[in-house]
């Protein structure tokens, strides 16, 4: 066992000083019927004695529990981050049909599932604008979303380029990520002609070299452009229709059983060790109050 602040246990030496003087108590007030013969009761002189002895213990316990008791704890388990950008679409087509409403409900519910992971939010039409950086508190993008709304966005905004908008989350990622995996999911209802030819392949690639993986929510019914199927699926992601509110929440909770939280041993580390002294010092108190509703010296 070891101490946060091992001088403080140097305060010991307070409570062994009152332990020490105990039987040589010799204060109190005298009254006549003091000086008179009483019969010898040495089982009750001790267990007085034994009561006067409790306040020295418990602040002996007290500065113990204050040096910080610390013992070395066998491997626990952590949560492993993950490091999830939403990339959502604003363009003028998301306010059809609660496209966007839908998406940022389906969004919040995910969050308060993956507690513990690091989320970002980029908001994308023509151009891309970043709306709130990877961080592992929560309420920083759940307060984020209800401002990236679709029909407050400015008209330069109005249409989509998907492959800018990965490009963009890429290079955030790259910037902002801490170790651990790194995950882009796509919200858009719209093609994308920055993706097309080569276009494609060459952000796959890019993708791939950062370890980033790629999931698509196709939120119109129109079908998913090939494109984007294929960066998913090289990535190691995968593609989704998703065209109303029930459905939106099914992928996020496919997403969440395909992505689970990971967990990694860490060593062996020094822990707070304060409960048996916690204990110890609890039943000292609770002998003290007994001792004080009888078991106890008058006080002449």
């Amino acid at each position: 066992m070891t101490f946060t602040f091992p001088m403080l246990l140097l305060l010991l030496a307070i409570p062994a000083l009152m332990l020490w003087a105990v039987p040589y108590r010799t204060w109190g007030l005298l009254l006549p019927f003091d000086h008179q013969v009483h019969p010898s009761r040495r089982l009750l002189s001790l267990l007085l004695s034994a009561f006067d002895c409790l306040p020295a213990l418990l602040l002996a316990a007290a500065i113990v529990i204050l040096a910080g008791p610390q013992t070395m704890q066998q491997p626990k388990n952590a949560r492993k981050l993950t490091n999830i950008q939403f990339c959502l679409d604003v363009s003028g087509s998301m306010m059809m049909e609660n496209r966007s409403e839908n998406a940022r409900k389906a969004i919040e519910d995910f969050i308060a599932v993956r507690e513990g992971d690091a989320f970002g939010l980029t908001i994308f039409g023509s151009q891309q604008i970043r709306w709130t950086p990877l961080t592992k508190d929560l309420s920083a993008v759940r307060n984020a979303l209800p401002f990236a709304n679709p029909s407050r966005q400015p008209s330069h905004m109005s249409g989509t380029m998907i492959g800018a908008a990965l490009r963009f989350c890429k290079d955030n990622m790259m910037n902002e990520a801490e170790q651990g995996d790194r995950i882009i999911i796509l919200v858009s209802d719209g093609d994308s002609f920055d993706l097309a030819g080569d276009a494609g392949g060459a952000i796959t690639d890019e993708l791939k070299q950062e370890n980033i993986r790629l999931y698509h929510i196709h939120v119109a019914t129109d079908p998913i452009p090939d494109e984007v199927v294929d960066i998913a699926r090289e990535t190691g992601g995968e593609a989704f229709q998703a065209t109303d509110a029930l459905s939106l929440k099914r992928v996020f909770t496919h997403i969440d059983r395909m992505k689970p939280a990971e967990f990694r041993t860490l060593g062996t580390v020094p822990l707070d060790h304060f409960q048996p002294f916690a204990i110890v010092a609890l039943a000292f108190l609770g002998l003290h109050v007994i001792g004080l509703l009888g078991a106890r010296y008058t006080p002449w």
